[in-house]
């Protein structure tokens, strides 16, 4: 019991410490709708698939807006471990902690960690699933999941539609399309959009908000500007213009658009790496 108390205030205090964003909480409880319990012991313990299902997932787990579940995952491979539960339950959870946040470089050092506290046996087992778990993760997608979590905002979706106009890949995310259109744009990095303009003939042009990361912005005829999250670009109306991410970071801005009367959008050519490839 001491051995398991130990790892836990360890292994919690490393990861709060250490991670980026170590909250990540939600606004509101977020119910994980667990059914395993009824699924597989409804029938021979029925109380015992309830308690599981309706108290420990539905009340416990599901308390984001207090304990995010990425912590939650992280606390409950370091019991299972420290306990000697080397078995389909820890793999179940490493899935879950994978799915919450937890990246491969991570995991790597919270086992290790254990090892001193727990012992090098139990370690032993635990890296071989954990291995499997996060077999097909790479150090980029290690990054990704790392700037992931410095984010208020979800990276979303492959931004495949615009795809075209953007030399390397990035990612889309509405955050609002009331009021006022807001999109969380992410870059890997050295990614960047096209030059292009904002076309209005009164209003218009776009904000941009970085939120993570470090990238770049441009007008035609003016110096690049670094943005860092906080940093805010207005954009006027009619002004030839780029944005990206440093060539060694990953980056992310909010991109607001500006209302105005006719307003369009005009793509043009790709930054040259050459004219990239000199910011520092």
């Amino acid at each position: 019991m001491r051995s398991v108390l130990t790892s836990l205030l360890i292994l919690t205090t490393f990861i709060m410490s250490h991670s980026e964003n170590p909250t990540r909480l939600t606004p509101t409880e977020v119910n994980p709708g667990q059914t395993a319990g009824r699924n597989q012991l409804g029938d021979f313990a029925p109380k015992f698939a309830e308690l599981n299902d309706d108290v420990l997932f539905g009340q416990v787990w599901s308390r984001t807006n207090k304990l995010s579940a990425r912590d939650r995952s992280v606390v409950t491979v370091t019991a299972l471990v420290a306990s000697g539960i080397i078995d389909s339950s820890l793999t179940y959870h490493l899935t879950e902690a994978r799915k919450n946040g937890v990246t491969r470089t991570e995991i790597a050092e919270i086992l290790t960690q254990i090892a001193f506290y727990a012992g090098w046996p139990k370690a032993w087992g635990a890296f071989r699933q954990a291995a499997e778990v996060w077999r097909n993760d790479t150090d980029a997608s290690d990054a990704k999941a790392r700037h992931e979590q410095e984010l208020m905002f979800p990276i979303g979706e492959p931004n495949d539609a615009y795809a075209a106009y953007f030399s390397g890949q990035s990612y889309l995310a509405p955050v609002s399309t009331d009021q006022v259109k807001m999109f969380n744009v992410t870059f890997e990095p050295g990614c960047r959009n096209n030059w292009h303009i904002h076309h209005a003939t009164s209003g218009g042009g776009q904000m941009l908000i970085g939120v993570g990361g470090r990238g770049w912005y441009q007008e035609e005829g003016k110096d690049p500007v670094a943005i860092l999250p906080g940093t805010v670009i207005h954009i006027p109306a009619n002004v030839k213009h780029w944005h990206g991410a440093a060539a060694d970071s990953w980056f992310s801005h909010l991109a607001v658009e500006i209302d105005g009367s006719e307003t369009s959008n005009e793509w043009c050519e790709p930054v040259s790496d050459e004219a990239y490839e000199i910011l520092k």
